[in-house]
């Protein structure tokens, strides 16, 4: 019986490190690749060229459950779908986990949810494929063929919220975080959901500022001086759908602050009429908006 990984200190590897493991026996690697403006460009890409042995999953087919009323534009996943499918690629609570796409967001999303389902190992690609393509990285069109593994329910729901009262909360203590653009935390422009603006109390950290103009996560220090005025307490993070807040959750977590998803974010909160929402800047020490 394989041995169960330590867990990982910096959920966030290198593509110079992933060279020494691609090839390793205990090692999964996931391609997330996904565009919103084009459903199926990246499993097209990944049938075309992906890392060797990596498996594949879909935002709107494994990484999101139905869209209903209420729940936001990618709801989360049913739990025992998700560890069936995973099961089926092959990727156990066994291995050592590698997520990665090509802009960021979908890998953190991944990683995020196998961290839920009590994986104890999972890594985003630092850069993604671009990274490990500079880096001469080898590529290929050949699926793996693994065999299925099981791999039982177990949740971590310390690390999300789905309660109007706890993201209320976080709004009130000064740790609830807005991911979006700044146009949209305040208001100026909202191209998907129903109501523009942001929730009341909010502070704006715009995800993609979490990484350089290379695409690599800024390092732990430079991640600490960007959260430096958010509270100790645990933030809680959203964005337009629970996708994009991901690579916060994932920075925060780098750098050891404790980080919970509003999984439904922006889109479920204004699907209900009566909640509250605040335009314009609000938090002068949130960071400038992009």
């Amino acid at each position: 019986m394989a041995t169960r990984p330590s867990p990982l200190p910096d959920p966030i590897l290198a593509p110079e490190d992933l060279l020494a493991l691609v090839n390793a026996p205990d090692v999964r690697l996931v391609d997330c690749r996904f565009s919103l403006a084009a459903p199926e460009a990246g499993r097209a890409a990944y049938r075309a060229r992906h890392l060797p042995g990596a498996v594949y999953l879909h935002l709107e087919e494994d990484l999101s459950g139905p869209v209903g009323p209420h729940g936001g534009r990618h709801p989360l996943p049913d739990p025992a779908r998700l560890a069936a499918r995973l099961g089926e690629l092959g990727v156990g609570r066994e291995h050592r986990v590698v997520v990665y796409d090509d802009a960021g967001e979908m890998a953190a999303r991944a990683w995020w949810l196998l961290s839920y389902l009590a994986y104890p190992s999972v890594q985003v690609l630092d850069g993604g494929v671009a990274a490990w393509q500079r880096l001469g990285g080898p590529m290929t069109d050949q699926p793996p063929t693994y065999q299925t593994v099981s791999v039982a329910v177990r949740l971590r729901p310390e690390l999300v919220v789905d309660d109007r009262a706890a993201v209320e909360a976080a709004a009130r203590a000064g740790r609830l975080v807005d991911s979006r653009a700044g146009d949209r935390y305040r208001g100026d422009t909202e191209p998907l959901d129903r109501r523009a603006g942001h929730i009341p109390g909010a502070r704006n950290f715009s995800w993609n500022r979490t990484k350089g103009a290379d695409g690599r996560y800024l390092a732990q220090e430079a991640l600490q001086r960007r959260f430096a005025t958010l509270p100790d307490t645990p933030a809680v993070v959203y964005c337009g759908s629970g996708v994009t807040a991901c690579p916060n959750v994932l920075a925060l977590t780098r750098i050891g602050r404790p980080a919970q998803l509003y999984a439904g974010s922006w889109s479920d909160w204004v699907s209900y009429a009566d909640r509250p929402v605040s335009v314009g800047p609000e938090h002068p020490d949130s960071e400038e908006p992009a």
